[in-house]
Parts: structure tokens; C-alpha cells; sequence
């Protein structure tokens, strides 16, 4: 027998902190040393001149210069297409 009236279950109580992920510098604008350009979980942007890559994926500059943006065309073992930008720092 219970003796209490039975409480429903608590959901939807908790909520994850704000990552602030994507790109933080677009093409065109002017990049310091050190400057990050695109915060993202894994590689959907690759570095490309003038960028690095760090441990959490983080694209940010590595010299000064212009911000730039290329779309990299390739097929996958798969057979499918992909698109992956490449991230640059023309220098000026």
C-alpha cells in the first residue's frame, strides 16, 4: 500500500551553459595575431595559410591580414560529395 500520493517525475529542470560556437571573424575583415576566426566542434572548417588549428578546433590567425573564405570540392570514400571551407589569412 503506498502512502503517499505518487509525484510525477522532474524533467526538463536542467540546461547546458551557452558554448558560443561558429564564425567570429567573416571574409573580408581584418585579423590580428592570435585573432579567433571560427569556433566550432570538429573540423567543419579546415585552416588553411596563415591560420592554426587548436586543441578544441578553434581557427584563429597566426599573422595579420585579411580574412578569406574557400570552398573545398572533394568526394568521399563513400562516393559522395562534400563541401568543406578553408579558412585563410591573405596578409597584407
Amino acid at each position: 500500500m503506498a502512502s503517499k500520493k505518487a509525484g510525477g517525475t522532474a524533467k526538463n529542470l536542467t540546461d547546458s551553459n551557452a558554448k558560443y560556437l561558429g564564425v567570429k571573424l567573416y571574409a573580408g575583415q581584418k585579423a590580428k595575431i592570435g585573432d579567433v576566426i571560427v569556433r566550432q566542434r570538429g573540423t567543419a572548417f579546415m585552416p588553411g595559410t596563415n591560420v592554426a588549428l587548436g586543441k578544441d578546433h578553434t581557427i584563429f590567425a597566426m599573422k595579420e591580414g585579411v580574412v578569406a573564405f574557400k570552398d573545398a570540392r572533394k568526394v568521399n570514400f563513400n562516393g559522395k560529395k562534400t563541401t568543406r571551407s578553408t579558412v585563410n589569412v591573405i596578409a597584407a
